[in-house]
């Protein structure tokens, strides 16, 4: 079990998991990934009891066809079996799951909810960009440097990647429990592009060896629709100064970072919070172009899952840091599952007594 270093939640009344503390739940299912985090609040944050995580690749083709396709429902349906079967066996008293990117842009993406509800009990919300980008921050807020004055939250995804700019200097950051919430944090600006690493992938296929013009082709698609958004302007001159850093979330990064540090087996207390340069990100990039796929996959930290997708995301780290220089880039294995816990365990809404038998329990997500 691990400790998260997050807000301070107190526990809500309720049932107890196995006779102890009681137990939150937040799954997040991805267009790559299905992860689900289980923990309990302690006076620090909470702790870690029990962690999921499967690429499904539940987006794979839908830039092309438009929808998503049977073999792909399929892997995330016996991932999602997985999930609801640990909710229950842990009785959580507050959960909730979300779905992004792959089910918002799908044709039969409401059609695929509608079919996890009946299979699995479990409730998926469809969740907007916005609040993507929001629950990203919330899970990283413990990562950002008080003493830097803005701070860059990139939380590259499958099928899109979200960019928060947050000011550091207001009084925003509130991490009480009563006060913490994922929608108050001062995100000065945001914006979600249609970019992932698996449709970055699927747009710019590597061939039998990738190269720096490949790599570099990559890079500029996601600069010409980062350039054109204007609202992140006023904190310009605080990036120029290099009185700002970034946080980086994805398994995307959090591999760069495992290269970096030539760990034998990924290792995520060593990876999760710790500073790279932007130099050295583009380091770990070119030594990933100089592989074969092949090579690629044999990599500890990478394996075959990830060798077709990791340079997709180096090329979206190395846009947003092209356009937004940065000096110090922070690495974050977590984001919207931390970022939903944490909501999750601040409300402080009384709960209302449920009227009737005492029949199964569904799976429900948090209102």
């Amino acid at each position: 079990m691990s400790e998260a270093p997050s807000a301070r939640p107190q526990p809500e009344q309720g049932s107890r998991g196995q006779g102890g503390p009681p137990c939150y739940a937040a799954l997040d299912l991805g267009t790559n990934n299905c992860r689900l985090l289980v923990a309990t609040p302690t006076p620090g944050g909470f702790r870690v009891v029990e962690a999921y995580s499967r690429i499904v690749r539940l987006g794979e083709g839908l830039s092309q066809s438009g929808r998503l396709s049977d073999e792909a429902m399929e892997r995330a349906m016996a991932a999602l079996t997985v999930c609801a079967e640990k909710v229950r066996r842990r009785k959580c008293v507050r959960f909730r799951a979300i779905a992004t990117q792959a089910c918002r842009g799908a044709e039969n993406g409401p059609a695929f909810i509608e079919r996890v509800a009946e299979e699995t009990g479990l409730k998926l919300q469809i969740i907007p960009p916005k609040e993507e980008a929001q629950l990203s921050v919330a899970g990283c807020v413990n990562l950002l440097d008080r003493t830097a004055e803005a701070a860059l939250v990139v939380d590259v995804g499958g099928g899109s990647t979200e960019l928060s700019w947050v000011d550091l200097k207001g009084e925003g950051l509130d991490l009480r429990p009563r006060q913490f919430a994922a929608w108050k944090l001062p995100i000065k600006a945001w914006l979600s592009i249609p970019i992932g690493v698996v449709t970055l992938a699927e747009r710019f296929p590597e061939g039998e060896k990738a190269s720096e013009a490949w790599f570099r082709s990559m890079v500029e698609a996601v600069k010409e629709i980062l350039a054109a958004f204007p609202h992140a302007e006023p904190l310009r001159e605080v990036f120029q100064a290099d009185r700002a850093h970034m946080v980086g979330t994805s398994g995307a990064i959090t591999s760069l970072a495992g290269l970096h540090l030539n760990l034998p087996r990924y290792d995520r207390n060593r990876v999760d919070g710790m500073w790279m340069t932007r130099g050295e990100c583009e380091v770990a990039a070119d030594r990933l172009i100089a592989l074969t796929p092949a090579e690629r996959a044999a990599q500890a930290c990478i394996g075959p899952d990830r060798a077709d997708l990791v340079l997709a995301g180096a090329a979206i780290l190395q846009a947003v840091q092209e356009l937004w220089p940065c000096s110090r880039v922070r690495v974050a294995d977590r984001g919207l599952r931390e970022g939903i816990l944490m909501s999750l365990m601040s409300e402080q809404r009384p709960r209302r007594r449920r009227r009737g038998g005492r029949g199964r329990r569904p799976v429900e997500a948090a209102a």
